[in-house]
């Protein structure tokens, strides 16, 4: 039987906050080429971009590989829905919708609605809600650092995605012009200081968003890989106040937030086959 440790997503979560040493001066190459140039100014476009879209919705579908104690890797999946959204549209935006189905079945949702994250587990029918009144990158730090809540590539929903880019020491070169799901991209392989790699695909043209990421942590054993498809952006979802509310399904029970990712994760199947 296969074991299904969550070690390895929360290594994804290290995209989003890790603090590595940003290259210095004298380990990086004295002059780019015209490759590893264009590389950098679609990375830093696409990041850009990103970064002040005041509302969008998206679906991610991701794997992950579980290294075994053979040493065999065996993939595990979720599908993302994720909307985040402005109320007033001029400031950053403060509300933040996720849905989750894992590829064993159980549901999940992530909300916050300017004032307080909420986190229900559906097969448990258990919430937990805490305050965190501020930006949505605060609160995205504080769910990570502080809830220990697995949030994979939280660092793109974060107005502070280009210099988040910057702190990891990047480096990038341009590999080629293809497509993913019809849209022409451009294929990049980006290197960190911290033993992460990572390639990413990001769409040509006037809306440069990423269509797809794999990511390759080097230094842990097996080097196991991280992988998402981007789908259905759209940069002005019509979405609701009621999108950001949540009302406790009958018989939910509510449970402290502190423990609220020993409970959610501390029960997730560990074997291929098990409940």
């Amino acid at each position: 039987m296969k074991k299904r440790s969550w070690y390895l997503a929360s290594l994804v979560v290290t995209l989003t906050v890790m603090t590595v040493p940003v290259l210095s001066a004298e380990n990086q190459s004295p002059t780019q080429s015209p490759s590893e140039l264009q590389a950098m100014s679609i990375l830093k476009n696409m990041s850009e971009y990103l970064a002040h879209a005041d509302r969008f919705s998206v679906t991610i579908r991701d794997g992950y590989d579980v290294v075994q104690e053979s040493e065999q890797k065996i993939e595990f999946g979720e599908l993302r829905m994720v909307t985040v959204s402005c109320p007033d549209r001029l400031r950053r935006p403060d509300r933040l919708r996720i849905e989750v189905e894992r590829s064993d079945g159980q549901k999940d949702l992530v909300i916050f609605d300017g004032k307080d994250m909420t986190i229900y587990t559906a097969n448990h029918n258990i919430y937990a809600t805490t305050s965190r009144q501020g930006t949505l990158d605060q609160t995205i730090k504080y769910a990570l650092d502080d809830l220990k809540i697995r949030m994979p590539l939280a660092l793109m929903f974060l107005s502070t995605l280009p210099s988040e880019l910057d702190n990891l020491g990047v480096s990038a070169d341009y590999v080629e012009k293809t497509t993913i799901t019809d849209v022409p991209c451009d294929h990049l392989a980006v290197r960190t200081a911290g033993g992460v790699d990572f390639q990413v695909w990001i769409a040509q043209g006037s809306e440069p968003l990423p269509r797809r990421i794999l990511i390759t942590y080097k230094d842990e054993p097996g080097q196991p890989q991280f992988w998402a498809d981007f789908s259905k952006w759209n940069l002005a979802p019509d979405v609701s106040d009621a999108l950001f509310a949540f009302t406790p399904p009958k018989g939910a029970e509510r449970i402290a937030s502190t423990t609220v990712n020993s409970v959610e994760y501390g029960t997730s199947r560990s074997t291929v086959g098990a409940k």
